[in-house]
């Protein structure tokens, strides 16, 4: 019919192909290339990746790279900022559950759960965020203090919802914390098989052992 859009044309998008506008086949290679970047950090780590090679795993072009990204370390950050949306949501949600609970120990234990899940579910979550896979920048630094800043605001929110009186080091009693639970998924996952059970549940009774002494002390001062 005269004047509809068919496959190849879409209304204001542009040239369709395979369904896709130009901005949504621009957003789909930014996720291909992240995904690639994630596979290969974490198998051979950041330094011993190259674009060509986070090019060929995402099967796109390298002139096409370059329309996404500036470089392999825009790369690296876009990917943390892609795990930091996934751990915030997953607490998020926990947290609205435990909307009106008091119960310390259980909201405790749930939020802790959550965390770590959100990085050995898929262990190359973990080993980009915090083992070999890593870059080691002054902007991938500044991205991970930027993360834990944020991690312990979060934390002090709970407290605040659970009625926790954290006392005026809060913030740094927060960060601490949150930088004990990341150094204990990091050595965790130095000898560790995430793919059984029992080392899992391992790594969550340290965390919720961690959690413990840390929420003891506050009680304590």
């Amino acid at each position: 019919m005269a004047g509809a859009v068919g496959d190849d044309e879409g209304a204001g998008g542009g040239r369709r192909i395979r369904g896709l506008d130009a901005a949504e086949r621009r957003a789909r290679r930014r996720e291909d290339l992240l995904d690639a970047a994630l596979e290969l950090f974490a198998a051979q780590g950041y330094q011993d990746t190259s674009i060509e090679q986070i090019c060929k795993q995402a099967f796109v072009g390298t002139k096409s790279f370059y329309e996404v990204f500036t470089g392999k370390e825009a790369v690296y950050l876009a990917l943390l900022d892609r795990i930091v949306a996934d751990v915030t949501g997953r607490l998020t949600v926990a947290l609205d559950v435990l909307d009106g609970t008091r119960d310390e120990a259980a909201a405790a234990r749930s939020l802790l759960r959550n965390f770590a899940d959100a990085f050995v579910d898929d262990v190359r979550v973990a080993r980009v965020t915090f083992g070999e896979g890593r870059a080691v920048t002054p902007l991938a630094e500044a991205r991970r203090r930027n993360n834990r800043r944020w991690a312990a605001s979060f934390v002090e929110t709970v407290w605040q919802r659970l009625g926790i009186t954290a006392g005026p080091n809060s913030r740094e009693v927060a960060m601490g914390l949150i930088g004990g639970l990341f150094d204990i998924i990091a050595d965790w996952l130095l000898d560790t098989d995430p793919e059984r059970p029992a080392e899992r549940a391992s790594l969550q009774d340290g965390l919720d052992r961690f959690y413990t002494v840390v929420s003891s002390g506050l009680r304590t001062s």
